[in-house]
Order: C-alpha cells, then structure tokens, then sequence
C-alpha cells in the first residue's frame, strides 16, 4: 500500500478503513487528496467491505476553495473541468466499487462532503453530524450527484428545499427523511459501524456486489425489465459456491465459509 499524506488507509484483514486526513480544513479536497483517494480506491483489492470516515471533528466539507483547482491568483477557472477531472471520477469509483462502501460521518458533512457520504450504499452518522447543501451561497449547483441522489432519497420537495436554502440537516432529521440508514449517538458510532462492516464481511461477497448493482441500475429500468434482471443474477448466483456453501451451513447448522466464487 502506497504512502499518503492527506488520507489514511488502515486494511487488515476483510476491512478496509480510509479516512480523509486534513482535520485543520475539515477534510476539504484539494487535488493531491484527490489523486491518494483514487489511488487507495484503486489498491483496496481483497477486502469485502470499505469504510470512509472523516478525521477531528468533521466529515468533509466539500472543495478546498483555496486549492489551486478552483482558484488561480482571482483568475476565473474551469469549474466544469475540476468536475469532469475530481469529483466525477470519485463518485464513479465509490459507486461502482464491488464491495459495500459505508461512510461513517463523524460530523459535519457539507457540499461536495456530503454528496460523497451519500454516494456510499450506507450512511451511518452521529447525532451531532449535519448534512449540508451548501452551493447556492456561493452560486452554484450540488454536484458530486447531489441533484441526481438528492430527489431520489428524499423526494423533490426536501431535495429542493435542501438545495436552494443551504441549511443544515440533522442527522436524526436525515435518518427520518430517508436521506441516511442510521443516526447513532456520539459515543456509539464506532461501534456500530465496525459491527456493520463486520456483518457484511461476513456475507456472499458475490450477492452483495449483485445486490448494489441491481439497486443502483433499477432506477433505469421498468418492472419488467427489472424482473427479468433478476431472473439473471438469481440463475448466476444460484451456481456459485457460495450459494452451495450458504445453504449447506444452513442445513448442517454451522458457520459459512464464503469464498467469492
């Protein structure tokens, strides 16, 4: 595993642990933060679940709005470009990674931040965590997927209202809108995150690369479509080694052994 200087990827054993390590800028990305991400994405390798967190006392907080990529001695700069190149590229890696991602949001999750978090198949926050939209204070548009999740999650009324305001969201107010899976207490986040990941290390490393897929897809799809997907992904899994190994534990009461094949 590489050496990093703004991130830190703790992987042992089924589990691997990256956190966003610039708590003096509330974890905000400049592009070398952007470039470790990648790579650390891009060497997880054999681990069965991912967790991204934060350092100190936020989660992120979006760009860097010192960072060279946005600004250049008061010169206008390509924003779209930072996009294409940055953001874009990371949404695209955490989405389509075949483990399960959880985000582990230990505080303040806002802009670009926020969007990253809910960019992972699972949210679990603490109380004290706020998820903020916070483009329109400086003119512009929640990108990182915020305007394709956003509606998706909460309907469009909230995404909306989110959107244009800026104002914060609890996390206990996101976990009953639907935004997040779980709002936890302070002190109790570690916990229940690491037995989250725990039980997905746990599971079929197969059905649950097919199961993130086939959720993420079937917004495109009709009933009819979606149904015929699934015929194909039950008649693929059906003769995996997994699912033999997982009903033969079953019937004879013990432990599975999944292996990924």
């Amino acid at each position: 595993m590489a050496e990093f200087e703004s991130i830190i990827v703790d992987h042992h054993g089924s589990i691997a642990r990256i956190t966003l390590n610039r708590p003096d800028r509330l974890n905000s990305f400049t592009a070398a933060m952007h470039e470790e991400l990648k790579n650390a994405i891009d060497e997880i390798g054999d681990a069965k679940v991912v967790v991204l967190t934060g350092a100190g006392r936020g989660f992120c907080a979006g760009q860097d709005l010192n960072d060279r990529a946005v600004s250049s001695g008061g010169h206008p700069v390509d924003l779209g470009m930072t996009v294409e190149t940055s953001w874009n590229p990371l949404i695209r890696k955490l989405t389509n990674l075949r483990q399960p991602v959880i985000a582990r949001v230990n505080g303040v999750a806002a802009g670009a931040g926020a969007n990253v978090a809910l960019a992972c198949d699972m949210v679990v926050a603490a109380r004290s965590a706020k998820f903020i939209q916070s483009f329109s204070a400086i003119g512009l548009i929640p990108d990182s997927g915020g305007t394709w999740v956003l509606p998706r999650l909460v309907g469009q009324a909230r995404a909306m209202g989110l959107a244009l305001t800026g104002e914060p969201l609890s996390a206990e107010k996101a976990e009953e809108w639907g935004l997040i899976w779980k709002c936890v207490d302070d002190e109790a986040l570690d916990s229940e995150v690491d037995a989250i990941a725990q039980k997905l290390a746990s599971l079929p490393p197969l059905g649950l690369t097919a199961i993130k897929k086939m959720i993420r897809e079937s917004w495109s799809h009709t009933l009819d479509q979606e149904l015929n997907h699934q015929r194909d992904a039950m008649r693929r899994l059906g003769f995996s080694e997994d699912y033999r190994e997982g009903v033969s534990a079953f019937l004879e009461k013990r432990q599975p052994n999944f292996v990924g094949r």
